[in-house]
């Protein structure tokens, strides 16, 4: 198909402006309404769902409790610019008259200039028998999800047919829904577009591990049903699988049947044929996103769609401008786990050769598919640690020569050790790199938010934010302007700074800070964190009438908050070492005050559901029977995993659970940054995963070796070898050191793989500090640490103790009677909270 030129804007400024009507209001379609100059246009959305744009891409985040805002647009936000929504489904296109029919309500004719088809994709379901049978749903829609979470009320057994992207991210949500759940796909492995066998091998295995069935090679010849309802599915190799609720997600279909209908061009097995200018065979019609066939190839991404969008409305503004095809890299998280393919990642080029990393202690899988010589990377894969994606997608699109050996790329780390590229690709989703970002610093841009309004960065899936924080405040310094690191609007200083002036002033009180350092009268950013500062300095009860104000939510009751507005139990279980007396005496507990029981990784045992005027009976008796606070509700420490050692195990080499004990009743208590675990591995086999904790030790025939700053959540690290071959009393003294000057140090709520990376010199430097004594606080952060030791106690045996602060745990200030809006379910022979929409249904019930 031949270019077609952009449509010309009138020259008279008096001609009204040019009518532009949207098909679809999904993210591309928002994202290309966005990009239009309003003044210029004229444009009216057909929205065919009952509410405006919203956030696809974190779709499943829908099930998470409280649930987050996914809009993306508004009626408010549209008017303002000038747009004009219709809502309902678009029914009939007229070419010739240039209309479009839309009926909803009612019937309404929109007259057009231009035509965008925005129209996006449709769930594809496999023509089995029992497909539309209750208990099936398809995973596209926000409707779709609550129809799903209204099916699982009713369902035990939960099954997605389709182990890609959609159908992974399909049974998180069945999780989250509390299901047990399955996954089948018809390939030989979990996500055949996207990984290789290798990659699709560590997949299945982690997700296994979370307790998800994987069935693959499976061919669903039907779904039964019994009774009117879903019973499971059936093979074409004879097997069976129980489920009372499957969903579908098989993959996509692009949704051109009303341009079809018209007739505009439209590819063999779908989507609406576009030029390079976005524009259909009609000069007037243009597509984009999902529904767009470009080069015989349809997008099923955001970041291509989005491109597609600022394509047709610089076209469509007179611009020259064209989309040539788009790189299909991608990086997600799925059900926890990382996975990113970019380039060439199954090394389809001729002459391609592959590198390969498995690495099934870490649960990790990496491979690079290099050029024929070797010198320049094509693609590659990377499963359960995506660290690496930005760096790897960079060398990957500039074609950059290397100048290291390939495999150094995908090992892990070495401390001082590769340097993201000068000019790195920062924002995959928007294609922004460092560069960019630099001169709108350079230009003036002073904030996060403003680089995200005048570059895009950070607005797609937003896992690039800290980099934008991090790169702002390294190129402000450089400017050589002042870097605002103030800890709120109250205090001026950062949280570093005033934990030094608190320990220098000698204040003691809220109020003595605030008088000295402060202005106004605080807030919910500046209170816990001097009172953490106060808490890490002197050790005091928190619950003390001076600091009690300053807690956040779990603190201010000892206990961490839930969903429904119950709390949890978590006794301190030392090294995950407990005698059966007490292992009774916490399961009697649970039973008397119907608690939920759940073994948490940290080796103890969590009990949920307690409501706030049972915490403090519950712990009377556990402090009765010897438990202790296990700080779960604090950022402190909380747990010291270990394996058996060399008191059980053939492989141990040390007694790993005598020093994790030992570590962990010295440590505890101690109120930090934020949260801290440790681990204790008896020999290198590293059981206790001590490489994913905040400090890990690992057992040596030479001795231990200390191993800091490592943390799992949203960006897992692996901790860096500080020393080795240590004694037991060299051991101590380091991490005592360590711990200290990381909670003087440290940002607020700033990990101690974040500190790390962060400090100056940084593991070098570190090691300087802790080990040679460079700056002479050795001494000082023991005595401190010593003072902590000295001063531990147990903040629930300390309340128990005061009839007074009991007074707070009460539902009602005036009333002894519990909270009425607490609602449980059974499953499976225990009590959950109950879903906002089993609420009505409970009600009519009469269910508490």
């Amino acid at each position: 198909m031949p270019p077609i030129p952009p449509i010309a804007l009138p020259a008279d400024p008096t001609c009204p402006p040019r009518r532009v009507v949207v098909i679809g209001n999904g993210m591309v379609g928002h994202r290309f309404v966005e990009s239009l100059t309003p003044s210029a246009f004229a444009v009216t959305v057909i929205s065919e769902e009952p509410r405006l744009a919203y956030d696809r891409v974190h779709l499943s985040a829908h099930f998470d409790e409280p649930r987050p805002d996914l809009a993306l647009a508004t009626e408010a936000g549209y008017a303002a610019l000038g747009v004009k929504v219709v809502y309902g489904r678009a029914e009939h296109v007229d070419r010739e008259a240039k209309t479009v029919t839309v009926r909803g309500q009612t019937e309404t004719t929109l007259e057009y200039d231009a035509l965008v088809f925005a129209s996006g994709s449709s769930p594809f379901v496999p023509p089995v028998p029992g497909k539309n049978a209750p208990g099936c749903f398809v995973y596209r829609t926000l409707e779709d999800l609550e129809a799903i979470r209204a099916g699982a009320l009713k369902s035990r057994v939960g099954v997605v047919i389709g182990g890609g992207l959609l159908g992974l991210e399909a049974a998180g949500a069945l999780r989250k829904l509390g299901l047990e759940t399955h996954v089948v796909e018809f390939a030989a492995q979990l996500m055949p577009a996207q990984l290789d066998e290798g990659g699709g091998a560590v997949l299945r295995g982690i997700i296994e591990e979370l307790g998800i069935g994987v069935h693959t090679a499976k061919a669903t010849s039907e779904i039964t049903v019994e009774g009117g309802q879903v019973t499971g599915l059936a093979f074409s190799d004879g097997t069976h699988l129980a489920a009372d609720l499957v969903v579908f997600s098989a993959g996509i279909r692009p949704r051109d049947d009303l341009a079809r209908a018209c007739g505009l061009a439209t590819g063999e097995r779908g989507g609406i044929v576009i030029d390079d200018g976005c524009a259909t065979s009609d000069p007037a019609v243009y597509a984009v996103g999902e529904c767009a066939l470009h080069a015989g190839r349809i997008y099923g991404l955001v970041a291509p769609g989005y491109q597609m969008a600022r394509v047709l409305a610089a076209r469509l503004s007179g611009e020259d401008s064209s989309f040539t095809g788009a790189d299909l890299s991608t990086k997600l998280k799925l059900l926890g786990v990382e996975v990113a393919s970019f380039g060439d990642a199954k090394g389809a080029t001729p002459g391609s050769r592959a590198l390969s990393l498995t690495d099934n202690v870490r649960g990790t899988y990496k491979k690079l598919t290099l050029s024929e010589d070797g010198t320049t990377v094509l693609g590659g894969l990377l499963v359960g640690d995506s660290s690496a994606y930005g760096d790897l997608l960079d060398l990957t699109l500039s074609q950059t020569v290397l100048t290291v050996p390939p495999e150094t790329l995908i090992v892990p780390l070495l401390p001082g050790v590769a340097a993201a590229p000068a000019n790195a690709l920062i924002c995959s989703c928007e294609g922004v790199r460092a560069s960019t970002l630099i001169d709108a610093v350079q230009g003036g841009v002073c904030d996060v938010a403003g680089l995200k309004k005048c570059t895009l960065a950070g607005t797609g899936c937003g896992g690039c934010v800290p980099q934008l924080h991090d790169l702002l405040g390294a190129e402000l310094l450089r400017l050589g302007k002042a870097v605002d690191r103030s800890l709120c609007e109250h205090f001026v200083h950062s949280r570093q700074e005033l934990f030094d002036l608190i320990r220098v002033h000698g204040h003691q009180t809220w109020n003595a800070v605030l008088a000295a350092h402060g202005t106004g009268q605080g807030c919910e950013v500046c209170k816990p964190a001097v009172g953490s500062i106060l808490a890490s300095l002197y050790n005091e009860y928190i619950l003390k009438p001076a600091h009690a104000p300053l807690q956040d939510t779990n603190d201010a009751y000892l206990a961490n908050i839930q969903k429904n507005g119950t709390y949890s139990v978590m006794p301190r279980v030392a090294g995950g070492e407990i005698t059966p007396g007490k292992l009774i005496v916490l399961g009697e507990v649970a039973r008397k005050y119907d608690l939920y029981c759940k073994i948490t990784g940290g080796q103890r045992i969590d009990l949920l559901g307690a409501r706030l005027e049972q915490l403090p009976a519950i712990w009377r008796e556990l402090v009765e029977a010897g438990f202790e606070s296990g700080h779960a509700y604090g950022k402190s420490l909380r747990t010291v995993k270990s394996c058996v050692g060399d008191t059980w195990c053939r492989y141990g080499v040390q007694d790993s659970t005598s020093l994790a004990i030992q570590l962990e009743l010295r440590y505890r208590g101690l109120r930090s940054p934020h949260k801290l675990k440790g681990g204790v591995s008896g020999c290198t086999r590293e059981c206790a995963e001590t490489r994913g904790k905040d400090f890990g030790v690992i057992a040596t025939e030479q001795g231990w070796n200390l191993y800091v700053s490592g943390n799992g959540g949203v960006t897992p690290k692996h901790a860096v070898l500080l020393a080795e071959g240590l004694d037991t009393a060299t051991l101590i003294k380091y991490l005592d050191r360590f711990l200290m000057y990381y909670v003087r140090t440290a940002g607020r709520l700033e990990r101690t793989s974040t500190w790390l990376e962060k400090l100056p010199g940084g593991l070098d430097y570190l090691r300087g500090v802790i080990i040679d004594d460079a700056l002479g606080l050795c001494t000082e952060l023991e005595a401190a640490m010593q003072r902590h030791i000295g001063t531990y106690q147990d903040e629930w045996a300390t309340t128990l103790a005061d009839p007074d602060k009991l007074a707070r745990f009460r539902s009602f200030v005036n009333a002894d009677t519990p909270d009425p809006d607490i609602v449980f379910v059974e499953e499976r022979e225990q009590r959950r909270p109950a879903y906002e929409h089993e609420l009505p249904l409970l009600a009519m019930a009469g269910t508490d």
